[in-house]
C-alpha cells in the first residue's frame, strides 16, 4: 500500500457525526506488546525511561501506527493510579471510604497536582513525538463511575448507597470536582496535542447496567455534563468508551450529558449494525469488529467479517472502524493487521 498521510480531522469529523473523505481507523488502545511483536522494538523500556526515551518511544509507536493508516494516537493517564491503582476497581482492595469522616479526611485537593507530577512527562513527550498530521485522542483516564469503584469497590458501593446516602451522594461530587480541576488544567496545557477528548467508563455488562439507571442519572451523569461542557467550551468533541448493555441510559448520555460519539461494542450484546440503526443519526459510532473474531478467527474470516462491517457502515456519516474494545496484549498481531489491511483495502488504498 502507498505511504499514508495522517489527517486527524477525519476522526474529529467522525466524532461530530459528520461525513469524512473515507472511513477512518480508530482504536481505544493498541497494546505496546502487540506493537513490539510487530516492530521488534522495546517500546516499554523506552516509555519507562527519561523524557528523551519517552519521546523516542512515542515517536516509534505513533510513527508506526501512522504508517499503517491511523490518523490519531490514543493515550491517557489514569487518575486511578493515584487512588488504589485500580485495585479497588477490580475488587482486590478494601474501600477507602465508608463514612463521612473518611470522605472528609481524604486529600481531594492534592489530586490535580499529583496527577500532573505523574503524567506531565508523558504528555510532554507525546506532544513532541507525533508525526505531521496526527494528533492524540483520550487524555485524562477513568470516568467517575470507575473512579468511585477504586475508592469503594462495586459491592461496597451498592451498600454505601443504601446505608450512607449522604456519603454516597457527596462522593460523586468530590470525584467530579477533582476530575473537573484535572481536565481544566489538562486542556490548558495539552489542548494543542489532543484533538478529541475521551473518557473510558464501563457502565454495564452483557445484560444490563451495573447499578440502577437512576443512580447514574442522579449521581454519575451530572459529573459528565459539566466535564463535557468544559471540553466543548474548548472546541473539542467528546467520545465515551463504555462497555455493556447500556441501552437504558443512552438517551441520557446523548441528550443530557451531550456525548458526541460512543465506542465499545460486542456481538454478544448487539452487533455494530444495531448501534448504527439506533444512534447513527444522533452521534458518531466507533468500533465494529468483535474481539472474539480478532482473537479466535482465521485471517480470512477476519477479513470477511471486516468487509461486512464496512458494508454495514455505509450511509452513516460518523463512523470510525476498529475493534469493539481495544487491541489488548492477547490479540494476535496477525488478526490486528488483517483488520487494518482490510479497512484500507475497502477505502481504496491498494
Amino acid at each position: 500500500m502507498d505511504h499514508y498521510q495522517p489527517d486527524y480531522t477525519r476522526i474529529v469529523n467522525a466524532a461530530r457525526n459528520q461525513a469524512t473523505d473515507f472511513l477512518p481507523l480508530y482504536e481505544h488502545a493498541v497494546s505496546v506488546q502487540v506493537q513490539e511483536a510487530i516492530l521488534g522494538t522495546d517500546l516499554r523500556g523506552l516509555l519507562a525511561g527519561d523524557l528523551g526515551d519517552k519521546e523516542e518511544g512515542f515517536s516509534r509507536s505513533a510513527g508506526y501506527l501512522a504508517s499503517i493508516g491511523y490518523d490519531v494516537y490514543a493515550f491517557e493517564g489514569c487518575i486511578s493510579e493515584l487512588v488504589q491503582g485500580g485495585r479497588g476497581l477490580t475488587g482486590v482492595a478494601d474501600a477507602l471510604i465508608a463514612d463521612m469522616g473518611d470522605l472528609e479526611a481524604y486529600p481531594w485537593d492534592t489530586l490535580p497536582d499529583r496527577y500532573f507530577e505523574r503524567f506531565d512527562p508523558y504528555f510532554q513527550a507525546l506532544g513532541r513525538a507525533l508525526p505531521p498530521g496526527m494528533k492524540a485522542v483520550a487524555g485524562v483516564g477513568n470516568g467517575p463511575f470507575e473512579l468511585a469503584q477504586d475508592f469503594v469497590p462495586l459491592t461496597s458501593l451498592a451498600y454505601l448507597e443504601v446505608d450512607e446516602p449522604d456519603v454516597f451522594a457527596l462522593l460523586w461530587k468530590r470525584i467530579g470536582d477533582a476530575m473537573y480541576a484535572i481536565w481544566e488544567r489538562f486542556l490548558t496545557r495539552y489542548g494543542e496535542t489532543f484533538c478529541l477528548c475521551r473518557i473510558g467508563d464501563d457502565f454495564g455488562f452483557k445484560t444490563s447496567l451495573l447499578m440502577r439507571p437512576d443512580t447514574f442519572r442522579n449521581h454519575v451523569f451530572p459529573q459528565y455534563r459539566r466535564i463535557i461542557g468544559l471540553i466543548h467550551s474548548q472546541g473539542k468533541p467528546f467520545l465515551l468508551h463504555s462497555c455493556g448493555a447500556i441501552w437504558e441510559v443512552m438517551d441520557d448520555l446523548i441528550d443530557y450529558c451531550r456525548i458526541d460519539a460512543k465506542h465499545s461494542n460486542e456481538d454478544a450484546i448487539a452487533p455494530f449494525s444495531v448501534w448504527l440503526e439506533r444512534y447513527g443519526d444522533r452521534i458518531g459510532n466507533f468500533g465494529g469488529v468483535d474481539m472474539n473474531v480478532l482473537c479466535m478467527e482465521s485471517e480470512q474470516a477476519i477479513r470477511e467479517y471486516v468487509r461486512d462491517v464496512v458494508r454495514t457502515a455505509r450511509g452513516y456519516p460518523g463512523v470510525a472502524i476498529g475493534s469493539g474494545n481495544q487491541i489488548a496484549h492477547y490479540v494476535p498481531p496477525e488478526g490486528f493487521l488483517a483488520m487494518v489491511e482490510t479497512v484500507r483495502e475497502c477505502r481504496g488504498e491498494v
